[in-house]
Order: C-alpha cells, then sequence, then structure tokens
C-alpha cells in the first residue's frame, strides 16, 4: 500500500512544473516535498522523476502519476457522493484538447456539464493526433484525439468529424495560383502553419495532387483565432475548418484553393477506463454536445 502523501507530492511537482511550486501548493517546506519523493521512490526502488527545470516522470514516474491521479479521481467521486460536507466545493479534471476543438465546440459542448457539477478544467492544449500522449503518459484523465484506437487502460468513443478546406484571399489567389492548385505554386505561396505538428496541409495536398511538396514556405501561427483573419488579409493561404470557413467563403472574403476536397478529421473521446461517475458525465455530454455541433 503506497502512501498517498508521498503520491501527492509526486504528482504536485509533475503538475506544478517544479518542487518550490509544489511546495507552496501543498503548504509544506520545499525540503520537505524533495524528502518525500525520496521517500517514494526508495519504497518503489526506481527513480520516478529527473531532476530537470522542469522536472520531467521517467517511464516508470509515468505510471506512477497515472495510478495516482486515477486513484485522486475515485476518491473525489467518493467524497461527492458521501453528501454535503464531503470534501471541497469544486474538484479539477484535467482534459486534453486540440486548439480548434477548444477555440470552436468543445466549450459549447460541455458547458452544461460544467453549469451542473462543481467542476474546474485544467485544459491541456496539443495537435489532435498528440494528445492521446498526454492520456498514455497519465497527465489527463480524458482528451480529445483524431486517433481511433486507445491506450490500455482506457476507452473511446466516435464524437464526430471537422471538415477542413484549403483557402485563400482572392488577391491572394490570383498572385499565387493564376493556373490554380499544383505542386510547385502550393510549396511556394506563404503557407500557414499551427505549429511543426501540424499537417493538415499536406493531408489536403495528398488527396488533392496526389503528392506533397517536399516542403512549404511555412508560415507560423499558433492562433486559431488569427487564422481566418491572416488568410482573408492575404499573408497566407491555409486551412481552415468549416465553422471558419463558410461565412468567409459565402461573402466572398475566401476562395477554395481545391474546389471539391475536403479533409475530414474524425476525432474521438478517449478516457480512463475507471469506475468514475463524473468522468462518465463528462463523456456523456460531450458525446450530446459534439452530436448537435460537428459533422
Amino acid at each position: 500500500m503506497f502512501d498517498y502523501r508521498l503520491l501527492e507530492a509526486f504528482a504536485c511537482v509533475i503538475q506544478e512544473g517544479g518542487f518550490e511550486r509544489a511546495a507552496r501548493t501543498l503548504h509544506i517546506t520545499q525540503s520537505a516535498v524533495s524528502q518525500r519523493i525520496r521517500q517514494l521512490e526508495e519504497a518503489v526502488g526506481q527513480v520516478l522523476l529527473t531532476r530537470t527545470k522542469p522536472p520531467a516522470p521517467t517511464e516508470a514516474g509515468r505510471r506512477m502519476l497515472k495510478h495516482c491521479l486515477q486513484v485522486r479521481r475515485l476518491e473525489e467521486d467518493l467524497r461527492d457522493n458521501l453528501g454535503p460536507g464531503g470534501g471541497e466545493d469544486h474538484v479539477s479534471l484535467a482534459i486534453g484538447v486540440n486548439a480548434d476543438s477548444l477555440a470552436l465546440w468543445f466549450l459549447d459542448a460541455v458547458r452544461p456539464f460544467l453549469q451542473a457539477e462543481p467542476v474546474v478544467l485544467d485544459l491541456r492544449t496539443l495537435d489532435q493526433e498528440e494528445t492521446l500522449h498526454l492520456l498514455r503518459d497519465g497527465e489527463v484523465a480524458g482528451c480529445i484525439s483524431a486517433e481511433a484506437r486507445t491506450v490500455q487502460g482506457c476507452r473511446a468513443e466516435r464524437l464526430g468529424s471537422m471538415d477542413y478546406r484549403l483557402t485563400a484571399s482572392p488577391e491572394f489567389a490570383a498572385r499565387w495560383f493564376p493556373e490554380g492548385l499544383s505542386l510547385e505554386s502550393v510549396s511556394r505561396a506563404p503557407m500557414l502553419v499551427f505549429n511543426r505538428s501540424d499537417t493538415l496541409h499536406v493531408k489536403l495536398c495528398r488527396q488533392a495532387l496526389g503528392a506533397s511538396p517536399e516542403a512549404f514556405t511555412a508560415f507560423y501561427l499558433p492562433s486559431t483565432e488569427r487564422f481566418p483573419w491572416a488568410i482573408a488579409e492575404g499573408l497566407a493561404c491555409g486551412m481552415l475548418p468549416e465553422q471558419q470557413s463558410t461565412p468567409l467563403l459565402a461573402d466572398g472574403s475566401i476562395v477554395d484553393l481545391a474546389p471539391g476536397h475536403v479533409l475530414r478529421v474524425d476525432l474521438y473521446w478517449h478516457a480512463w477506463n475507471i469506475n468514475s461517475e463524473l468522468l462518465g458525465k463528462l463523456g456523456r455530454c460531450l458525446a450530446a454536445g459534439a452530436r448537435e455541433l460537428l459533422t
């Protein structure tokens, strides 16, 4: 049986990004936090935490972190079920979500859950292809991912799809694509890219052209909200989800560079496969909201 004071200190160091911050959160000294980590490592006979800045869990540490957070989730559920006086006013749920979902539909989907339950969210943002890593490493209790196959100890449910189009302003299209989309033109034209993990434009080119350029003239813009503005202003071309592209296409602010080609990204809800009433309620609310908001 683990001493959960030690587990709590370990998890807090990871979540807060350092021993000093963990000490403030736990209301103990930094040396006490260090001592608890050492005691936990001695108890399991393995190094659980690299002493880097910020500290990072080892492979064994990631398994320990996942165990700790799952136990905390079950204890919070039990406390809620005990009724008034059973615990704190709010509990925190760590969730991984991609930037487009967060900006366009996620909060609308889970709003009924947040209004009904004493929960605050700790949202971690990565690309839809990468959020599953957070779940695998035990950093979140659930995530939205483009991957259908889940990790061990978790369950998955399809939520719906987001459709993306390659777009540009009419002036940009006339300048860079006078003869239409081609491998040469798309490699030379400035291309909006969210970050270095973003490959939506690559996938659309493969669909529309049968191949993708070896390199793009990337314009990195890690802001979902400013993507439509940058495209409509003619700064670059780029991929836009249907929720953002439809009104701009309708009023002529942008044009579709690959008519008839839509990149459909299926989204799935992945969550720990534990008997958590609160996590189950979140999943059901998210699925219901997604059915209304996604294709």
